[in-house]
C-alpha cells in the first residue's frame, strides 16, 4: 500500500466549503499519486473556526467547530468516496455523553466511519480547554491491512501502542498538534520508539504554522514521517521518509506488511516477541 502523509497549515478558510476544498486538493494529490490512505494531522477540524472566528477566544473556537463536526465528518466521507481512498482525518472534537473528545475518524472508501478516541488528555487540553479523555485503543481492520491510530500525545505512552500491535496493528498513524519543538520532538522521538520496540511502522503527520486568530492552535511545529525498525530490510535509522520542517504539503511512502511479517520472525533482533520477556521485578540496593 502507499501512504500520503499530510503537514497541513493553519491559515483560515473563507468559509465551510473552502475549507473542505483545501482538503479535497489533499486528496485529489493524493490519489494521483497512487495512494490508498490520506493521514491528516490532529486538530486540523479547528482550522475551520478561522471562518468565524477572527480573534483568539478558545471556547468560541471549540463551540464552532464541535457545533459542526457531525457536518464535517459527512463531507470528509464524501470526499474519501469520490477519490476512492482511506481517510484518517487527523481528529475532531465532538459531543459524546455529555463531554467533549478529541476523535480522530478513520474513513473508509465507502463512506464508512470509525472512530478512535485520544485517551491521554495533554495539561492544556484538561486544565484549559476542557476536553476528556475518550474509549480504549482498538484497530482497524481495512482493506489494507489491520491499522492502529494513537493521537499524539497518546503515542508517548508504549502500552497504548502496544494493545493495538498485540491485536494485530502493522501500522500506526500518529495525528499531532504541538507548539513547541520540545512536545513536536517527544511525539517524533516516542513515534520513532514505537516502530523500534514493535517492529512496525509508525507514521506522523502535523500541523504547522501560526494562526495569529487563535487561542487553540497558535503556534504548530513538526514535520510529517515514516518510521520503521531499524533492521534488516529497513533504513538503518529508522527513518523511511521525513517532510521539510514547518512546511505544509504532502509525503508519500510505500508500507510493506511481509516486510513487517519478515522481520519479526527473522530480525537480528526481535523486540515484538521480547516485549512479553519475564522481567523480575525490581530491587533496590543499597550502596554507601
Amino acid at each position: 500500500m502507499k501512504l500520503a502523509i499530510a503537514s497541513c497549515g493553519v491559515a483560515p478558510p473563507g468559509n465551510f466549503k473552502f475549507f473542505i476544498a483545501r482538503i479535497e486538493r489533499l486528496a485529489a494529490e493524493a490519489g494521483l499519486q497512487g495512494a490508498d490512505l490520506l493521514l491528516l494531522p490532529e486538530y486540523l477540524a479547528m482550522v475551520l473556526a478561522g471562518a468565524a472566528i477572527k480573534a483568539p477566544d478558545m471556547a468560541a473556537e471549540l463551540a464552532y467547530v464541535v457545533d459542526r463536526a457531525d457536518e464535517l465528518i459527512a463531507a470528509l466521507a464524501d470526499v474519501a468516496r469520490r477519490h476512492g481512498l482511506h481517510i484518517l482525518a487527523g481528529s475532531v472534537p465532538m459531543r459524546a455523553n455529555g463531554r467533549i473528545l478529541n476523535r480522530a475518524p478513520f474513513i473508509a472508501p465507502s463512506g464508512a466511519v470509525a472512530y478512535q478516541d485520544k485517551q491521554a488528555m495533554t495539561r492544556f487540553e484538561a486544565e484549559e480547554w476542557g476536553i476528556s479523555a475518550g474509549n480504549a485503543p482498538v484497530v482497524f481492520d481495512t482493506e489494507l491491512g489491520h491499522i492502529g491510530v494513537s493521537i499524539c500525545y497518546d503515542s508517548e505512552f508504549p502500552l497504548h501502542v502496544r494493545t493495538q500491535v498485540t491485536a494485530g496493528a502493522k501500522l500506526i498513524l500518529i495525528p499531532s498538534c504541538t507548539a513547541t519543538a520540545a512536545g513536536f520532538n517527544r511525539v517524533r522521538f516516542s513515534a520513532r520508539a514505537r516502530a523500534i520496540e514493535n517492529q512496525c511502522y509508525t507514521a506522523v503527520a502535523p500541523l504547522v504554522g501560526n494562526a495569529a486568530w487563535s487561542g487553540a492552535i497558535d503556534i504548530n511545529i513538526g514535520h510529517a514521517a515514516l518510521f520503521t525498525p531499524c533492521d534488516a530490510g529497513f533504513p538503518d535509522d529508522g527513518v523511511a521518509a521525513a517532510g521539510p520542517l514547518n512546511e505544509p504539503g504532502l509525503i508519500f511512502a510505500s508500507i510493506d506488511f511481509a516486510a513487517i511479517d519478515s522481520v519479526r520472525a527473522q530480525g537480528n533482533v526481535l523486540n515484538n516477541r521480547d516485549w512479553d520477556m519475564k522481567i523480575p521485578p525490581c530491587a533496590v540496593v543499597g550502596l554507601s
